[in-house]
């Protein structure tokens, strides 16, 4: 059974990456009709059309959201999913020609490979050529190929992430399914508190990012390479609004699972899509499923990750295996 993004039917998502460099992207396609709003909190995001996704905005509906690696250069992917719907013949209809709407956002993780190559317009589009309705593949792919968390000792001593995806129904059929590629400057806890992933001490275990913060030895060693990016899914019907209401509810779950969490050091994304093909639940049956879905999607993105750039897994650690 799919219990990832793409159990929201119409929803397709293809990954690219390059392997060397350490750095990819992620593409989500979405069906025709689809509505979408984010919510932005961490203080250093980098984006792309997010404006007009304010409820005010003209354009009501989306084509594509584009995750990349790559800091601002990564951008970029967004131009070739852009090129490859409009080759498509999908896209807002201007009246002159069709111009498709990709909302996008990117990570920093410069550090992890090599500095002079990112996710470029190739990349894009050969995320959208592997775009697929079945389940999301994990891990250390895609948007998540250099994540990280666990970054106050600098990178040395972080811990290796990626993409994770999680899916649930609701009473009454309606799905909420969440994608996050998790890229986070503290690190992440299970729901009792105890640290899952994050910074590295020489014996394998973590380090407490928070209260070391709290203590008098406490100074930021290290603080780039971070933002966590999420996609929220449902295939309730949500206008713009509803949309923006959906993604502020599920940011809750990067709260509850990422210690610190929304620093000037992380630039904290969350988009919500409704494909409009169900009649919809109150809003606070909708949104404390969001945060539910996405916080097991972030889980999925440490446990699933593998080992890359010399940073280890979870599961390559002593209290892991």
């Amino acid at each position: 059974m799919n219990q990832t993004l793409t159990a929201i039917h119409g929803i397709a998502v293809g990954h690219a990456q390059d392997e060397e460099s350490l750095t990819g992207c992620t593409v989500v396609l979405l069906p025709d009709g689809t509505t979408c709003g984010v919510d932005v909190r961490g203080g250093g995001p980098g984006t792309r059309e997010t404006d007009l996704l304010d409820p005010s905005a003209m354009v009501q509906h989306v084509h594509a959201i584009c995750l990349a690696g790559g800091s601002a250069f990564g951008l970029a992917a967004a131009t070739g999913v852009m090129a490859w719907l409009h080759e498509r013949g999908i896209g807002f209809d201007t009246g002159s020609a069709r111009v498709p709407i990709v909302p996008a956002a990117v990570l920093f993780d410069l550090g992890m490979g090599a500095r002079d190559r990112w996710p470029d317009e190739a990349m894009g589009r050969a995320a959208c050529a592997v775009a697929s309705t079945a389940p999301v593949p994990e891990g250390t792919i895609g948007a998540g190929t250099g994540a990280s968390v666990g970054k106050i000792f600098g990178m040395a001593a972080a811990t290796k992430s990626g993409v994770g995806s999680a899916a649930l129904q609701l009473p009454g059929g309606v799905s909420i399914a969440a994608l996050a590629v998790t890229n986070a400057f503290g690190d992440v806890r299970r729901e009792d508190g105890t640290i899952l992933a994050g910074a590295r001490q020489d014996d394998g275990g973590f380090v407490d990012t928070a209260a070391f913060l709290r203590s008098e030895q406490a100074r930021v060693m290290f603080g780039g390479l971070n933002t966590t990016l999420a996609v929220v899914g449902t295939d309730a019907t949500l206008d713009k609004a509803g949309c923006r209401k959906l993604a502020q509810m599920a940011q809750d779950a990067l709260a509850r699972t990422i210690r610190p969490i929304h620093t000037p050091f992380d630039g904290d994304i969350v988009f919500a899509v409704a494909t409009n093909a169900r009649p919809a639940p109150h809003m606070t049956m909708l949104g404390s499923a969001a945060a539910d879905v996405l916080a097991a999607a972030i889980m999925r993105s440490v446990t699933t990750a593998t080992a890359a750039g010399g940073l280890p897994a979870i599961r390559d650690l002593p209290q892991h295996t």
